[in-house]
């Protein structure tokens, strides 16, 4: 069994996404707002808010437990609709030697399709796939999708 892995996961939401793209891009700190259950808080530790190098600190659940991660955004491609989140420190960063988060918005119309990659590397054999963390955010995803067609009603 390897130590490197990628999980990839897509849900098709009704809602703009571009909404979902500037959340991830942009306004990280939003997801407390749709998702107060699962993210506790999105706070900004250097940098600015939407930029290559800035970093953030999240509180969220996991696995009924309060987790943390500080994650650094390592690449943004708005043509591709596109962010790269790195994990630096944190709960994650003592299981995994590399976590990537990569977020990935392909609009059509009405309907867009939210593709979320996680890349990571285990410590060791006995470190678990990160099936729990893709749960979290298929579910985040489907909580910002609500949050986002109750404002347009």
């Amino acid at each position: 069994m390897g130590l490197k892995g990628k999980l990839v996961s897509q849900i098709d939401i009704k809602s703009d996404g571009n909404l979902f793209y500037q959340i991830f891009r942009e306004r990280p700190y939003d997801t407390s707002v749709t998702s107060p259950g699962m993210i506790h808080r999105v706070d900004l530790h250097c940098g600015e808010w939407g930029t290559v190098g800035s970093v953030t600190l999240w509180k969220f659940i996991l696995d009924g437990n309060e987790r943390v991660s500080k994650e650094m955004i390592e690449a943004i491609d708005d043509e591709r609709k596109t962010v790269t989140y790195k994990v630096i420190e944190g709960d994650l960063a003592e299981l995994y030697k590399t976590f990537k988060y990569i977020i990935s918005v392909d609009s059509n119309g009405d309907r867009s399709l939210i593709t979320w990659t996680l890349e990571y590397e285990k410590k060791n054999e006995n470190v678990p796939d990160p099936n729990t963390m893709m749960a979290l955010c298929l579910a985040l995803t489907k909580d910002i999708e609500t949050h986002n067609l109750a404002q347009l009603n």
